[in-house]
């Protein structure tokens, strides 16, 4: 499966902060369907978000549950700020600001659908394999180049990257706690689209 020729695509309109909602899990619910789009100097990267996890004010799974440090002053901005992170020693990972301002919260983005720029995609990532592109955060922050270059971004206005509108309607959204944390491990605060091959995590969080 490749990507489709740019002109087949729907126009991505760039999202405004007014539509975003302003409740993290919501903004997480929100975001299931929409576009992330990276456009760099030679070629435009974009994937449909078909999964995410809220970090929600007070959760103690949250970078921000400790309060603000230069190292995360991203997660404090308004909504609709990129939030980026080196974590594992190998790996980017990619958040959306989610309250207002100096309220520390975000959205993680985890999975896209690739659409636009696979075979770039491919080069990053050494595989053809479609699914396993853009499955998991720090697969995804590879695929689309992303990493600490971007963190403070407004993704709502940003020439580079930035968030898009849907190019078709999302299927059913599915809940779930999330993957790969040790506390407050019960919130059911990961979002996916039912389904969807390109959601990571184990068969039986994604039914």
């Amino acid at each position: 499966m490749r990507e489709a020729p740019a002109q087949s695509l729907p126009r991505i309109r760039r999202l405004r902060r007014s539509e975003l909602p302003s409740d993290t899990i919501e903004l997480a619910r929100y975001l299931i369907g929409k576009t992330l789009v990276h456009k760099l100097s030679r070629v435009r990267l974009s994937g449909r978000i078909v999964e995410t996890e809220a970090y929600t004010v007070g959760d103690a799974a949250g970078h921000a549950f400790r309060g603000e440090t230069p190292s995360i002053r991203s997660l404090f901005l308004p909504r609709g700020y990129a939030y980026v992170y080196f974590t594992y020693g190998s790996s980017f990972m990619m958040n959306v600001s989610s309250e207002e301002a100096g309220v520390g919260a975000g959205v993680l983005v985890r999975a896209l659908e690739p659409l636009e720029g696979i075979g770039f995609m491919e080069r990053r990532r050494g595989t053809h394999r479609l699914l396993d592109l853009a499955r998991g955060p720090g697969r995804l922050a590879q695929a689309m180049d992303i990493d600490r270059r971007y963190d403070g971004v407004d993704l709502c206005s940003a020439e580079t990257l930035w968030l898009g509108s849907a190019v078709r309607r999302a299927g059913r959204i599915g809940a779930s706690i999330r993957i790969g944390i040790t506390r407050d491990v019960h919130r059911i605060h990961r979002f996916y689209e039912c389904g969807s091959p390109f959601v990571s995590g184990p068969k039986r969080l994604c039914e």
